[in-house]
């Protein structure tokens, strides 16, 4: 139970008193190019290359929660990040966007919760700045996409540059979109074999979900790419060409899974609109049947009706087969009523 509570506590809270989840010292000069760090060594580390002219390449990745009530007053005291960064903490847009602020990029993107269960609820905002020397990157609640990068580096992988290290998280992103969309295929796959096994249960409203969870994470995705691409006409002196180059390619595949999402909110609409015809094709068979029936019941309920009312000169009342005429007469007129109104539905 302890071990439970300690791992909710870090989801929560961060991995230390400053709000710090993980942080990378990444230097290809030294035995280990990616070395943890908490946020002590972080804050020591950057005030000696502060104003730093050379230091060899050597950056920094620091990942907080701002869950964390002492998240931010970190990063303020230590990070020396540019004002644009804050605002866009506090401003509460979660459409993706990346610009130039000073010297240093920022970035706003969208990515699905660690705990991803196919809702649209289950998307959230990762703030990030980047520089020469220092890689921010900030959340609310655990996303996928940095776990992926995260363990990446864990297992070694060691960007070579600020600028490496943000297209590995873009291509960590696309990935993990890439995952998504081939849970929703394979979702909508299953619901398309049941209704073509005839079986349509609540179909549609499982595939309402789905197609809401699309359209959320193209409206807050879509601008990614454009928004990328402005910012390489014109990158930081700081960025290398190859790095640029490399960001246009993780431009593209963004892209391509933007275009595999679009094609599959036209696929659940056909879905839709199948079910919705086979929907209403049950109900007018039902209304015809209801119909039917009532025309049906008509003759006799008339003639009930009519022989029925207790006063004198009913027809056939003293007539020792009139059981058997109007029996006869309600069957006859019973079965010309179906006629009519199956020849219609012919």
């Amino acid at each position: 139970m302890s071990s439970v509570f300690h791992d909710l506590s870090a989801q929560t809270y961060g991995g230390d008193e400053a709000g710090l989840i993980c942080g990378y010292l990444f230097d290809a000069a030294a035995p280990e190019p990616a070395r943890a760090i908490d946020s002590a060594q972080a804050a020591a580390w950057l005030a000696a290359h502060n104003g730093a002219e050379d230091d060899g390449g050597a950056y920094v990745w620091l990942h907080f929660n701002l869950s964390h009530a002492h998240a931010e007053r970190w990063l303020t005291r230590h990070a020396a990040l540019s004002d644009t960064f804050y605002e866009t903490l506090h401003e509460g847009l979660p459409s993706t966007r990346i610009e130039r602020a000073d010297d240093s990029l920022i970035a706003v993107i969208n990515d699905v919760h660690f705990e991803f269960s196919f809702e649209p609820s289950d998307i959230s905002t990762l703030w990030i700045s980047v520089g020469p020397r220092l890689v921010v990157t900030a959340r609310t609640k655990p996303l996928r996409s940095v776990d992926a990068l995260r363990t990446a580096v864990k297992a070694g992988d060691a960007p070579r540059s600020s600028t490496e290290l943000l297209e590995h998280l873009l291509r960590a992103q696309a990935d993990v979109l890439v995952k998504v969309v081939r849970g929703v295929t394979s979702r909508i796959d299953r619901i398309e074999d049941e209704l073509l096994a005839g079986r349509l249960d609540h179909k549609r409203a499982r595939l309402g979900v789905l197609r809401r969870l699309l359209v959320r994470l193209q409206r807050l995705l879509a601008p990614e790419p454009a928004a990328l691409f402005r910012l390489l006409q014109g990158p930081p002196a700081w960025m290398a060409e190859p790095d640029a180059q490399a960001l246009r390619g993780s431009t593209e595949e963004f892209s391509v899974v933007l275009r595999d999402m679009q094609a599959l909110q036209e696929r659940i609409k056909l879905l839709q609109e199948e079910i919705a015809a086979n929907v209403n094709e049950d109900n007018n068979r039902s209304l015809f049947v209801l119909t039917v029936v009532t025309v049906l019941a008509l003759p006799i309920n008339i003639l009930a009706g009519l022989f029925g009312m207790n006063v004198g000169g009913i027809p056939l009342a003293e007539h020792k087969h009139g059981f058997w005429i109007v029996v006869a007469i309600v069957l006859t007129f019973t079965a010309v009523a179906a006629w009519a109104a199956f020849r219609k539905k012919r």
